[in-house]
This record gives C-alpha cells, sequence and structure tokens, in this order.
C-alpha cells in the first residue's frame, strides 16, 4: 500500500491526514477561532497553525499507526488561499519531506475538495458544484483539467454567511448559526435582489440589502429570506448547467455542502433533471488534510513533485489552471 500524508493550511484550519489507496487511516484538525464579531486574520491564524503543527501532525501519525518514515509522499496544500497560513503547511511539508527525503506533491485545494468527494461519494462523472467560503463554481471535466462553466461574479456564498453573520455578531464561520435561524418555523420570507447571469451568479447585492433589512426586520426572518435567496440563485445556476451538460451526476463538495437546506434545494433539481445528487459526508465538506492527502495520492503516482527547496505557495491558483493526468482516461465530458 502507498501512504501519503496531507498537509492542509490554505485558511483557519491546520490538519494533517495520512491516506492508503483504501482508506482514509486518519484526519486531524485544529481550527483558528477569531473573536465574535470577527473574521479570519491571516496573521493571527498563521500564527495558530505554527503553534499547532506539531501536535496535529503528532496525533495524525499516531491515531493512523505509522510512522513518517512509512509515509511515501508528502502533500501541502499550495493554493489558493491565504499567504500567510500558506506558507506555514509548505514549510512543515518541505522540512519533513527534506529531513526525510521524502518526495513532495503540491495540491490545488480545490482540486482537493473535489477528488475527496468523488473518492466518498464514488461519483463516476458529475458535475461538480464547489461551494464554500473561498470558492462557488460550476465545473466539468475535460481534457485533463477542471473547466469552469459557471461561477461567483463577486463573493462566495461562503463569504455572503460570514460577513452577513459578522454583522449579527458572530465569529466565522457563520454558516452553520444562519442555518440554525433559517430554519426557525416562524420565518417569514422578505424579497431580497436575486442575481443570475446565465451560469453565474452576485452575491454583494444581496448582502447590502439583507443587513440593510435586519433594521425593520426580525434577524430569523431576514436569514431565512438571505438563505433561501442565495440557495435559490445557486440551484437555478446549477440547474441550467445539469441541462447543458447532459451530466446524470451532481457532486457538491465544500463547506456550504454541509447545509441540509441546500442538498433539499439541489435533490429537488437533480430528481426533475433525472441526476443523482452525491454530496460529500459533513465530516469532510469542510477543509481538511484528508482532501490534500487523496489528491497528493495520485498526483504523486502521475509523477507530480517538486524538489523541497522550490516549494511553492499561490494565494491565487484557478483550479482550470490544473492539470489532473490521473483523471485523464477516467472522467470525459458527455457529447
Amino acid at each position: 500500500m502507498t501512504l501519503c500524508l496531507g498537509i492542509e493550511s490554505t485558511a483557519h484550519t491546520f490538519s494533517c491526514s495520512v491516506v492508503d489507496e483504501r482508506s482514509i487511516l486518519s484526519d486531524v484538525r485544529s481550527i483558528y477561532k477569531p473573536p465574535e464579531g470577527s473574521g479570519i486574520h491571516p496573521r493571527e491564524a498563521s500564527r495558530h497553525h505554527a503553534e499547532e503543527s506539531s501536535n496535529v501532525l503528532r496525533e495524525a501519525l499516531d491515531t493512523a499507526k505509522v510512522s513518517i518514515r512509512d509515509a511515501d509522499a508528502i502533500a501541502y496544500s499550495a493554493g489558493p488561499g491565504l499567504g500567510p497560513c500558506l506558507r506555514v503547511g509548505a514549510v512543515v511539508a518541505r522540512c519533513i519531506a527534506s529531513y526525510h527525503a521524502k518526495p513532495l506533491v503540491p495540491v490545488n485545494h480545490a482540486v482537493g475538495h473535489i477528488e475527496l468527494g468523488i473518492r466518498l461519494t464514488n461519483a463516476r462523472d458529475p458535475l461538480v458544484l464547489l461551494v464554500s467560503g473561498g470558492h462557488c463554481m460550476l465545473l466539468l471535466f475535460s481534457n485533463r483539467r477542471w473547466r469552469v462553466i459557471g461561477e461567483t461574479l463577486d463573493i462566495t456564498p461562503g463569504q455572503l454567511l460570514d460577513q452577513f453573520g459578522r454583522a449579527l455578531g458572530f465569529a466565522s464561520p457563520c454558516g452553520a448559526r444562519i442555518e440554525e435561524l433559517a430554519a426557525k418555523k416562524s420565518s417569514k420570507y422578505i424579497r431580497l435582489p436575486y442575481t443570475v447571469k446565465g451560469n453565474d451568479v452576485s452575491y454583494s447585492g444581496l448582502l447590502t440589502a439583507a443587513k440593510k433589512a435586519l433594521s425593520s426586520n426580525s434577524v430569523e426572518d431576514v436569514c431565512y429570506s438571505l438563505q433561501e435567496t442565495a440557495f435559490a440563485m445557486l440551484t437555478e445556476a446549477t440547474e441550467r448547467a445539469l441541462a447543458f451538460s447532459r451530466k446524470d451526476e451532481l457532486l457538491v463538495v465544500g463547506g456550504v455542502a454541509a447545509n441540509k437546506r441546500l442538498a433539499n434545494m439541489l435533490n429537488t433539481i437533480c430528481d426533475r433533471q433525472g441526476a443523482r445528487l452525491h454530496v460529500v459526508p459533513i465530516r469532510y465538506a469542510g477543509d481538511c488534510g484528508a482532501q490534500i492527502a487523496c489528491t497528493g495520492l495520485p498526483a504523486y503516482k502521475a509523477g507530480i513533485m517538486v524538489e523541497p527547496s522550490r516549494a511553492f505557495v499561490r494565494q491565487s491558483w484557478r483550479i482550470d489552471a490544473t492539470d489532473i493526468p490521473w483523471r485523464e482516461q477516467s472522467i470525459e465530458v458527455s457529447s
């Protein structure tokens, strides 16, 4: 069995995971939690990662019951993400790879979400909806790369929920608390801006209007209306992409994939389009080392490695600029 150690550090989470071809042997995380009403401060988050990295690494290896010498490759999240946070993970990975003479594999964080989702759901040839704090994209696989056929024109759904939550005094991430408030049975819908342009969506106007609506409406009503509007926009764009691509599978990955209301709405359009809905398990919806390890393993086998001295990070690294050679024969776009 080939073992890969994956290190994730793009934003608020520092995580290490050990996987082989059949199993996720460990996935240990430490999450930076900002003060109430605040978002992620890159410097403070990176300090958290540096302080917690050795404990997380040790626990991941102990849980997997392996030694670092047993790992065949070391994978790390090279981007996209927050620069200071990315650098901590890259330094940890580079030091391990250099000291133990292990191959070093740079991984695109967004590709990691998809690879982990495919592995856990057994999706074969899906349309992918990647929706999180850093991403909002509809993707199809073609000619060695994931191709973007729809995306946000400004902020992501995760940013929408976090920025609105901070206006309420919550600390990021805020999605779960907004989902809880939106689920109140007494909630009433308030009309808010709805912006869909083809397969693209825009959320900045919705955020501004929702904040203003707080002055004359209950928090529960605004949370409900914000969530319903945001997810209806995303669902419309996704259904259009399903009809266009003629895919019979929809895979939803990323932190916002944990939202049950979004899953219910997407399930409705999948029924209408004759497609099967795959949603990544909640435990692995957010950022985690498993997504890096599960991508690093096939990348290592495909020969995608860098010398430790040439380890890099890219704060902006488009998924459609990343080659995926190990998927070249297994997924093709429907004609």
